[in-house]
């Protein structure tokens, strides 16, 4: 009776147990990410709607009245925001749907190893739009912060000449032949009918 010693110890069922589990993890890896991709895309968006939404009702409507220079820093914050937005849909995008892209002609790679390759690809494109959406909020809610709090455009600015003064600031208010000026020393009222010229100027010296 002759062992065929080269034939090794057959192989245990564990072993082709554990393979094929790993083997179906492998097949629906893309699948899973794909759809990981499409709910992150629905929550960003969602987030993003409700920040513009909520920007365009409580923020300043005209940032022109802004004082200098934080209309352009607005612009450059919404400006940046569009930026990673767009960026960010289109990674989102990618990682939900793939990337456009035709059967190559040449011997391709086998199946689970091309569709690992592709939720490999779709994994880094779903981190990079989760980062640039995230980004793309952080710069709304700066902006909108900046029409909140950001100092307002001061008044037209008068200089008006009495008998033995001259005042310049901007206007408070017009009451009964009363004008209001703020100015550096703070509120002052002058009865125009005393004044002797009234002229707007851009600032006050």
């Amino acid at each position: 009776m002759s062992v065929n010693l080269a034939a090794g110890p057959p192989a245990e069922p564990w072993h082709a147990a554990l393979a094929q589990e790993r083997y179906g993890l492998l097949a629906g890896e893309l699948d899973r990410v794909r759809a990981a991709a499409t709910a992150w895309r629905t929550g960003m968006a969602g987030l993003l709607a409700a920040l513009v939404g909520f920007g365009l009702v409580k923020g300043r409507t005209d940032i022109g009245q802004l004082a200098p220079p934080w209309p352009v820093v607005t612009g450059v914050l919404l400006l940046a925001a569009a930026v990673a937005g767009g960026a960010g849909a289109l990674w989102l995008l990618r990682a939900a749907h793939g990337r456009p892209a035709v059967s190559p002609l040449a011997p391709s790679l086998p199946g689970v190893l091309a569709d690992h390759l592709a939720a490999g690809t779709a994994l880094r494109d779903l981190r990079r739009g989760v980062a640039a959406t995230l980004a793309c909020a952080a710069l709304l809610v700066a902006a909108v912060a900046t029409t909140w709090y950001g100092p307002g455009k001061d008044g037209p600015r008068l200089r008006v000449q009495q008998p033995g003064s001259v005042l310049c600031g901007s206007v408070v208010g017009v009451d009964r032949g009363r004008l209001t000026l703020r100015t550096e020393a703070g509120q002052v009222t002058v009865e125009l009918g005393q004044a002797l010229t009234v002229q707007p100027v851009e600032r006050c010296p």
